[in-house]
């Protein structure tokens, strides 16, 4: 059992995938679905406040009129559909979080709003020329690797319309200031977020070139069963995500702080994108 810790704590290679669908588990997805609604924490959604600034923000950027289409990828139980579907938008939203959607779409038949809601994953969108508008928000783009966020930003701006606009987020190098050296650290709990009995967790942050980061969680439960799960990121400057959408083919970038249209500065936590096709 040792060698199978010292194994699976090691530092992974750049990129290396969890070993089981965390987001989809029946156990974790409850867990996760309740911290989206947790609305005094803001640890997988952003707080009401500034998801309604960010809806305001979108709905200055891009009118709804009344064929406006929007698709929020990474729509998770629908907090940001709910709002831009009230404001106008024809909305569609995709998430492979199989709880958080049937919960979206249990609030949305609820109350009679016409929302799309997709059980996928983003990566496997397939339009051409039918969004208005397409978002991202809360930093998923970078817990992919350089290959999927290439194939991703290929298959949005198919997706967009002439003059649509992708809006998505980003940790900047800000982020990780104070955040300099590798961790490691472990828990014994009788149950928690990983796991409902007594388990292990053996935590550790590596670094990578790029400032990539992976926080990795070994949950070891009572019957010696393991499992890692690996939360990927690569935070950017204006510069490097620039370079990052060289390939694709867009008429311009703006960038901000963050998904409310604040100003961009370099002590800024996020950056925040709208780039028009």
């Amino acid at each position: 059992m040792l060698n199978k810790l010292l194994e699976a704590t090691k530092k992974p290679e750049l990129y290396a995938p969890s070993t089981m669908k965390f987001w989809d588990d029946e156990y974790i997805s409850k867990y996760l679905l309740e911290a989206h609604l947790d609305f005094g924490d803001d640890a997988a959604s952003r707080k009401p406040e500034l998801i309604n600034k960010s809806v305001e923000w979108i709905t200055q950027l891009a009118p709804p009129k009344e064929d406006t289409r929007l698709l929020d990828l990474g729509c998770g139980p629908g907090l940001y559909c709910e709002r831009l579907y009230k404001k106008g938008y024809k909305v569609t939203g995709m998430d492979f979080s199989k709880r958080s959607v049937s919960y979206a779409k249990d609030i949305a038949k609820e109350k009679g709003h016409k929302i799309e809601y997709y059980y996928m994953n983003y990566l496997d969108l397939d339009y051409e020329n039918e969004f208005d508008v397409v978002i991202l928000i809360y930093c998923d783009y970078a817990v992919l690797s350089p290959q999927d966020r290439k194939k991703l930003l290929t298959k949005i701006f198919r997706a967009l319309k002439k003059n649509g606009i992708f809006i998505f987020d980003v940790f900047t190098p800000f982020r990780y200031k104070n955040m300099k050296v590798e961790t490691k650290d472990w828990d014994i709990s009788n149950g928690g977020f990983w796991n409902p009995e007594q388990h292990l967790c053996l935590e550790s942050h590596f670094i990578y070139p790029k400032n990539t980061r992976c926080n990795q969680y070994v949950i070891v439960d009572s019957g010696n069963n393991t499992e890692i799960i690996r939360v990927w990121d690569q935070p950017f400057s204006p510069e490097t995500i620039k370079a990052e959408l060289a390939h694709i083919s867009y008429e311009s970038i703006s960038i901000y702080a963050d998904v409310t249209g604040t100003p961009y500065h370099e002590e800024s936590d996020t950056m925040a994108m709208v780039v028009k096709k």
